[in-house]
């Protein structure tokens, strides 16, 4: 199973991602995580990703495109994988799809959760992280036990900087911008799964796994 998950800031991805690699035993694959593991080996492809980052600077698509197909060529993708916000706008799509057109690998679903926007800015908004895990609660939706600790490991909760609501906002509608064009072009492939995901955790997963089918 080869799955495409697309959802913006604040619509539950990382949840759901955990959730699918889980139950359909998929390597997950990012293209933040991408980027440091490469960074930290000094591979070619991750000293050029440097530069640029360096230089605040964004990965160049080609780049970007380059180390996911890497990845997904690695020995532990040959039954499957799961990309996580990737790709983020159309040049990556085509190019990621002239690279799966070469190697004979057919997408099996690509996974749109779809919340509302003014949703999204109150979930994003309520966010608090542990700063020594990395564990995420919502003042409202998932609040901690005890205010400002961390369930899993008693560290301390903090909310990110550009967590308020003007620059959610800002971020949020770059990436609507940015993901209608790959949902119109996926959906043109028949692939497309759109997914409410102003349902609860479980019920959004379920969809997912109707979604799925039953193929492993």
């Amino acid at each position: 199973m080869r799955i495409i998950l697309l959802g913006p800031p604040g619509a539950g991805k990382g949840t759901q991602a955990a959730k699918i690699v889980e139950n359909y035993n998929l390597p997950h694959i990012s293209t933040g995580d991408i980027f440091r593991m490469n960074i930290k080996e000094g591979t070619p492809l991750g000293t050029k990703a440097k530069e640029f980052m360096d230089q605040g600077l964004l990965v160049p698509d080609e780049l970007t495109v380059g180390l996911v197909t890497d990845r997904i060529s690695q020995d532990d993708c040959k039954a499957g994988f799961m990309l996580d916000g990737f790709p983020r706008n159309l040049a990556q799509a085509e190019q990621l799809d002239d690279f799966l057109k070469q190697t004979g690998i057919e997408l099996s679903k690509v996974i749109n959760i779809e919340v509302d926007k003014e949703l999204l800015v109150s979930r994003a908004v309520g966010r608090r992280i542990c700063k020594s895990c990395g564990a995420t609660f919502h003042v409202e939706f998932n609040p901690p036990k005890e205010d400002g600790v961390c369930d899993v490991c008693q560290g301390e909760l903090y909310q990110r900087a550009d967590d308020n609501e003007e620059t959610v906002s800002k971020r949020i509608q770059v990436y609507l911008d940015e993901t209608k064009p790959l949902v119109d072009y996926y959906s043109k492939q028949g692939v497309v799964a759109s997914i409410n995901g102003d349902q609860s955790i479980d019920k959004v997963f379920e969809d997912i796994s109707n979604s799925l089918g039953s193929e492993k």
